[in-house]
């Protein structure tokens, strides 16, 4: 019965999204198969995704040294931490919840939240294909002016968040991160 109670907590969301989904297709059944589809398909689209991330996250815990991440991305990196942390998020691929598992792998492995907030940043809003396709389509100077006020914001909001954020709440992120990196 805990094992029970405990998988349903864990997996509440899902479980909730399901039961919604089960209820729309006996109220409307065109509707419900329409979503099933589309549940089904982003599903798949995840299981492409997530494995791979895992993966080089993974090694990245295994093959990249804590000392090598504090170096280059600790709270004593300083700017060259900021860029570094900012170019590796805007060369990722893949959708912003393929950079949470390398995120907490970054926090394990001691990189400063700014560091973490500027990845996050740059991943979510400076992908390099992104600013290839909007030079095409809508020009250079739209393309670099978008590019510099989300630079501005991605910098001035990781520094306001890791300012804002109590030492014992980063402690406590780190850990949690911590423990899923290691997958527990």
């Amino acid at each position: 019965m805990a094992r029970l109670k405990k998988f349903i907590k864990r997996y509440r969301f899902f479980l909730l999204l399901v039961l919604i989904n089960g209820l729309l297709f006996l109220i409307r059944p065109e509707l419900g198969k329409e979503t099933a589809a589309l549940s089904v398909h982003n599903l798949l689209e995840m299981l492409s995704v997530i494995p791979p991330v895992f993966l080089l996250s993974g090694l990245m815990d295994v093959w990249v040294p804590r000392e090598t991440m504090m170096k280059y991305m600790g709270k004593d990196a300083g700017i060259r931490g900021g860029i570094f942390a900012f170019v590796l998020g805007s060369f990722s691929a893949g959708p912003l919840y393929a950079a949470f598992p390398v995120a907490a792998v970054f926090l394990k492995k001691g990189v400063s939240l700014t560091n973490v907030f500027l990845f996050i940043g740059a991943w979510s809003t400076t992908k390099i294909p992104m600013m290839l396709f909007e030079t095409a389509q809508l020009g250079g100077k739209f393309a670099l002016i978008r590019f510099g006020l989300n630079l501005i914001a991605i910098i001035v909001l990781a520094i306001i968040m890791e300012r804002t954020t109590a030492k014992e709440d980063a402690e406590a992120i780190c850990e949690m991160a911590s423990r899923q990196a290691d997958g527990k």
